[in-house]
């Protein structure tokens, strides 16, 4: 049904508060990047209405760190954009201070904990190889 694919890709070794909130962060830069994949809001059967969620699923997949950095150098090197947490952004507690200590690092040392593509699923499948379902 669609040719393209949302993967989010977690560092094995995080507390599941710290999944959470890795997977609602990358899953808002996906959708920000990508608006039309935005539906329309939902209704219930009592007419209360409820803001609009992706039209596409999410797989989350889970890997350790050195498949994380993999993944994240195919994303570049195929230039694929792509959503990035890193660990030392858990500590600050706004959108600006994330922008600013995730500034102060490269791929090669940054200690990613999460990320999060949209590309065709071919492509996506290729880049994410060596991750596993997220159990």
């Amino acid at each position: 049904m669609f040719d393209t694919k949302i993967a989010i890709v977690l560092r094995d070794d995080l507390a599941p508060w710290q999944e959470l909130n890795v997977t609602a962060f990358l899953t808002s830069g996906i959708i920000a990047g990508n608006p039309a994949i935005v539906g329309q809001p939902y209704r219930d059967a009592a007419g209360n209405v409820y803001h609009p969620m992706t039209i596409q699923p999410i797989v989350v997949l889970s890997a350790d760190q050195e498949t994380l950095r993999t993944i994240h150098r195919r994303s570049l090197e195929r230039q694929v954009t792509s959503s990035a947490y890193i660990e030392e952004m858990f500590s600050t507690g706004h959108d600006a201070a994330n922008r600013d200590v995730f500034a102060q690092f490269s791929p090669d040392d940054a200690k990613l904990v999460g990320i999060a593509l949209r590309a065709d699923k071919k492509i996506a499948d290729k880049i994410t190889k060596g991750a596993r379902m997220h159990a």
